[in-house]
């Protein structure tokens, strides 16, 4: 938990506010009030629309915008999307060259599969650059992976955007991408895709799921290595949830070590976290955006059973 979370907990209770509950109740059901209603709207650390930030940050997939360096918030849309014209969003280092993470929602929408993977057209090739980005300042030739030992791994899944053409093409921006082992890419990444798609996608459609990906590229002992000295490969990838439905909300948050072995036989759940764990790991302040109380108690402990985790 942050120092800015800790904060206003002592602030809300301060305020006489509702406190916060202990762990998930074994049916996966936040504890009483942890869907809202009566919980208050004490927010310290949200994120906040100015100059240059688009105003799409407050939505609850979005982690904490990042304060230093120099960063910018891309956010994707289409006419056809399920989520107010949101296809999906990240946060784009410009001096590193490199996402930190993409950040979208799913819901019983985007489960129509009704178009094919994009694989080029008579425009852009398969991987083209992002048209919604200020300025094409890749790192060049380096961005289709000149080391073959690295796929495009997706962060917003092409398997996710299936229900329109312009959708899926936009998965397929470099900025949607990291380098990934073929392995890695295609096996527990993969798995976990799935499982989010398949099993955890509400088909409810009242409900949603909300989620920021990305790998590791903001500390040195985080990186693998630099394509031609430049280009980022992320030593983990990490994957943060939050499923909102009748009963409140609940989360879980997933960290991977990225190796070039096949680790598609691996039980997911020796790599959940809580979300308040992968934030100590990431240093990245998920689902910012709910109130404060909410925030805390769905952040600090997830249950397995909920999740289907066994």
């Amino acid at each position: 938990m942050t120092n800015k979370k800790i904060f206003a907990l002592m602030f809300a209770a301060t305020l006489m506010l509702a406190g916060c509950g202990g762990d998930d109740g074994d049916d996966g059901s936040p504890t009483p009030g942890g869907g809202g209603g009566n919980k208050s709207e004490v927010n310290l650390n949200k994120n906040v629309v100015k100059d240059g930030v688009p105003p799409e940050v407050t939505r609850l997939e979005f982690p904490r915008i990042r304060e230093i360096g120099n960063n910018i918030v891309v956010v994707h849309k289409t006419k056809d999307s399920y989520s107010d014209g949101v296809n999906y969003s990240i946060e784009w280092d410009i001096e590193k060259k490199s996402q930190r993470w993409s950040c979208y929602q799913m819901m019983r929408g985007y489960q129509v599969t009704g178009i094919g993977r994009y694989t080029g057209d008579a425009i852009d090739p398969e991987y083209p650059f992002d048209k919604d980005l200020p300025s094409y300042d890749y790192f060049g030739t380096d961005y289709y992976w000149t080391d073959k030992a690295f796929d495009h791994g997706h962060i917003c899944p092409s398997a996710d955007r299936l229900y329109s053409v312009e959708a899926n093409k936009q998965t397929f921006y470099l900025t949607n991408m990291q380098p990934q082992y073929r392995d890695f890419n295609s096996g527990i990444w993969k798995k976990l895709e799935e499982r989010i798609r398949k099993a955890w996608t509400p088909s409810n459609s009242t409900d949603v799921l909300y989620v920021c990906k990305g790998g590791t590229i903001d500390d040195e002992n985080n990186i693998i290595k630099r394509i031609s000295g430049r280009l980022i490969v992320p030593k983990y990838f990490f994957t943060a949830l939050l499923l909102k439905n009748s009963s409140g909300y609940r989360a879980v948050g997933f960290w991977m070590q990225h190796t070039a072995d096949n680790r598609s036989s691996d039980n997911l759940k020796i790599y959940a976290k809580s979300i308040d764990e992968l934030e100590t790991l990431t240093g990245i302040d998920f689902f910012c955006n709910l109130p404060d109380d909410i925030e805390a108690e769905v952040e600090a402990s997830y249950s397995p059973k909920a999740w289907g985790l066994n």
